[in-house]
């Protein structure tokens, strides 16, 4: 396996070099040293330290209430863990919307405070603007558009966006556009979430970056998944999800018999004590 560091432009140019037709960008979530170091083992290309924490970690019900410090916390937990992955801060609500400038500014924080070699913000054309602004700053940026979780209270809830035509948030032709839009303002990827697969396959064959999909189908540059998804830790799958292993059912086990030996006095035995 290569061992190279992974970087924002080296996505950028596996997909111009046509690299990403059999070998396609790897990206997880991850929250802390210890998960990000593993999915770095395991040549995870890019390890997102995503405000889905929110959910994984501190037990909300959506993204929200997630704030830049928490992000930057997590992110340079994370850093420590990942040599080659390229380590992506996810940009919470409430930290970039209100202005380029505002965005420019939580940018650097995760940079400078939390070890990110790029950052993630949601929505497309409203956006464009503030990807510039980050941009110029020579801070790389993965976009995200379709299902944004930050949106949560427009779209009414986590629902599949681009199933109907038009030009309204959420439409087919919006998301054509908002592809398009964050690709001209300089971001060096982006996440399609949570729209049909025919859109995703369209998206991708229309922009010269690459795009990483999340219940968008098989056809984009790359996937991402929560970590806990993949792991099998979570007990309720997104229909786009896949658990890789049963990590839920080996650590509940692991645990009650931890807690069986305990009570019975088998733990610690001699070969666990000192003398």
């Amino acid at each position: 396996m290569d061992a190279e560091k992974v970087t924002a432009p080296g996505l950028a140019q596996r997909k111009a070099r046509g690299a990403l037709t059999d070998d396609k960008i790897v990206m997880v979530t991850a929250y802390d040293a210890t998960f990000a170091a593993l999915a770095d083992e395991a040549g995870v290309d890019v390890v997102l330290v995503g405000d889905s924490l929110a959910m994984v970690v501190q037990g909300v019900g959506n993204t929200l209430p997630v704030t830049l410090d928490d992000i930057v916390y997590h992110t340079r937990l994370a850093s420590r863990g990942a040599s080659r992955a390229l380590v992506v801060g996810d940009l919470p609500f409430g930290s970039y919307q209100v202005s380029p400038q505002q965005g420019v500014e939580s940018s650097i924080r995760l940079v400078k405070e939390g070890g990110a070699a790029a950052v993630k913000l949601e929505g497309g054309l409203p956006m464009a603007e503030t990807i510039e602004a980050i941009t110029r700053v020579d801070i790389p940026v993965m976009a995200h558009i379709g299902l944004t979780p930050q949106s949560f209270h427009r779209m009414g809830g986590h629902r599949v966006q681009g199933r109907s035509a038009g030009n309204q948030a959420g439409g087919r032709d919006r998301l054509l556009a908002d592809a398009k839009a964050v690709e001209a303002a300089g971001a060096f990827s982006v996440v399609l979430e949570g729209i049909p697969r025919d859109l995703a396959a369209e998206i991708t064959a229309s922009l010269a970056i690459p795009t990483i999909g999340i219940g968008a189908g098989p056809d984009c540059d790359g996937q991402v998944l929560v970590l806990h998804d993949v792991l099998g830790l979570t007990p309720n799958l997104y229909r786009f999800a896949k658990a890789y292993a049963d990590l839920r059912a080996e650590t509940i086990g692991a645990l009650a018999a931890y807690a069986r030996e305990v009570r019975t006095g088998a733990f610690p035995d001699d070969d666990h004590s000192f003398h």
